[in-house]
C-alpha cells in the first residue's frame, strides 16, 4: 500500500470518527475503514451512539470474509480488552485475518492500551502515526479524562 493511500484512508476514518464526536458517552468516537487484499473498501464504521458497538466491529461486520488479507485503518488503538467482556477489537481484527493495521494514535486507557502489541504478536503488520496530529486534537478531551481518572 502506498503512503498516499494510507493518508487518504486514514482521512476517511478520521472523518467518520468526527461524525459521532461527543455522542459516545465515556467512549471516544473512533473511525475504521477496512480494505480487502486488493485495496478496495469493503467496510467502514464509527463508534455507535452511547459508545457501542465499536467502529472496528461495525466495519468488520460489513466487510465479512473480504477483510481477510486486507488492511484496517483505525483512528485510535484497537482495544486489548473490553470493559463489558466479550471479544476485544484487537482480537476481532486478528480473527478476521487482516494482514495490516494502520493506527493514527495509541490509546492510554488501561483496557485499550496493548492492543497494538497484541496485533504485532499475532504477526499483523502495524503502522502507527498517520493522521496523528488530527487524532491528537480529536481525542484531547478523552485523553485528559483518562489521565484524570488514573491520577
Amino acid at each position: 500500500m502506498s503512503r498516499r493511500l494510507d493518508r487518504r484512508m486514514m482521512g476517511r476514518a478520521l472523518a467518520l470518527a468526527k461524525l459521532n464526536q461527543g455522542l459516545t458517552a465515556e467512549n471516544p468516537s473512533v473511525g475504521c475503514v477496512i480494505l480487502d487484499a486488493d485495496g478496495h473498501i469493503v467496510g467502514d464504521g464509527v463508534t455507535g451512539l452511547g459508545g457501542r458497538p465499536h467502529a472496528e466491529e461495525i466495519a468488520l461486520d460489513e466487510a465479512g470474509p473480504a477483510a481477510r488479507g486486507g488492511t484496517a485503518y483505525v483512528t485510535l488503538e484497537p482495544c486489548r480488552e473490553r470493559s463489558a467482556g466479550g471479544a476485544s477489537c484487537s482480537l476481532k481484527l486478528k480473527e478476521a485475518g487482516v494482514r495490516r493495521v494502520v493506527c493514527a494514535i495509541l490509546d492510554p486507557h488501561p483496557l485499550a492500551n496493548g492492543g497494538i502489541l497484541s496485533l504485532r504478536k499475532a504477526g499483523i503488520l502495524v503502522d502507527i502515526g498517520i493522521g496523528h496530529h488530527t487524532a491528537a486534537r480529536l481525542y484531547e478531551g478523552f485523553f485528559s479524562s483518562v489521565h484524570t481518572s488514573q491520577a
